[in-house]
């Protein structure tokens, strides 16, 4: 799977995990170089608490693009360790 944005490839990987119908990417899959840290957070109440990156690519921010669990509760634990897109990244095999 890639996770495209920009025209660019910001995640690549075989190995994601399907969760609510979103594909989250391995850590190490991320081209580290186009993610920002990000200050939003959000909480879901199966999951827990989770942060953001915002993408950057040629100048074009795309805030808060990408997100993540760092402490996953338990019922989440399979996605530890793994980043999700929205907000126009495209998923594609």
């Amino acid at each position: 799977m890639k996770a495209i944005w920009n025209n660019t490839v910001v995640a690549e990987s075989d190995d994601t995990v399907v969760v609510e119908n979103n594909h989250y990417f391995p850590a190490e899959a991320l081209k580290r170089e186009y993610f920002e840290d990000s200050i939003a957070g959000t909480s879901c109440p199966w999951k827990g608490r989770a942060s953001y990156y915002s993408l950057r690519i040629e100048g074009e921010l795309n805030k808060d693009a990408a997100w993540y669990y760092p402490t996953p509760s338990e019922a989440a634990q399979h996605i530890k360790g793994r980043v999700a897109f929205w907000k126009g990244v495209q998923i594609v095999p």
